[in-house]
């Protein structure tokens, strides 16, 4: 009997905030639980969509190191938009490309936006900030 293969999602678009399984380290194996990333770019690979996202987390978001921005309640519309629940941070120094299937990724809790992996999306308001984190991890080689 053949086993079912992993549940794929429509593909998401660039500057969507995702439920995300992001490998720890450097393994290449879901991490044990979901957190906010942040999609770079969007591809396919043997018809599938693929993804490039980048690490969120809400640990230590009063300290940023090139390549991080933070997305806060402060920021008002923006962090309303980006459907967080939490301060977070996002490394786009720390970045993977991963099937945008079940296996990687979740829909999270009160599904915001049906049955897929989408928590919110960067507002037009943070795009600088992102594009300028963007640019330090550029420039120090954590891109």
């Amino acid at each position: 009997m053949k086993e079912a293969g992993p549940g794929w999602f429509p593909a998401p678009s660039p500057g969507d905030i995702v439920w995300c399984r992001y490998p720890q380290g450097l393994r290449s194996a879901p991490g044990a639980k979901a957190r906010p990333a942040l999609v770079l770019r969007v591809g396919e690979s043997e018809g599938h969509p693929v993804a490039e996202v980048a690490y969120g987390t809400s640990q230590k978001v009063d300290t940023l190191y090139a390549g991080e921005f933070a997305i806060s309640p402060s920021d008002k519309d923006g962090y309303e938009a980006a459907g967080l629940s939490y301060p977070t941070k996002f490394n786009l120094g720390d970045t993977f490309e991963l099937d945008f299937n079940d296996e990687w990724f979740s829909v999270p809790a009160g599904a915001p936006y049906g049955q897929i992996p989408k928590l919110g999306v960067l507002h037009p308001s943070l795009v600088r900030r992102a594009k300028a984190a963007f640019d330090a991890a550029s420039r120090t080689g954590r891109r």
